[in-house]
């Protein structure tokens, strides 16, 4: 490979120190996504899907998911698993 000249030297690390601060960013939103979560011992994220709400859980806005039901996908049209 050809050495880089100056510009592309400042380019890559702008880039790089982009990156790096949005490593960073992730990861301290995932540690306090984890330390809230543990905090309160998982409580916070069920609460809002009640017995009552239950049967709507997978079109309520309160409750985005169903924790009673496994999520499969299914297998696409010409996914290769023919000749």
């Amino acid at each position: 490979l050809p050495p880089l000249s100056l510009p592309q030297k400042w380019a890559l690390l702008a880039l790089s120190a982009c990156s790096s601060l949005s490593c960073l960013c992730c990861l301290l939103g995932l540690l306090v996504a984890i330390g809230l979560t543990l905090g309160n011992q998982g409580r916070v994220l069920l609460a809002p899907c009640s017995i009552a709400s239950a049967a709507l859980a997978p079109v309520s806005r309160e409750c985005p998911f169903d924790p009673t039901r496994v999520y499969v996908s299914a297998p696409r049209a010409g996914a290769g698993h023919g000749p």
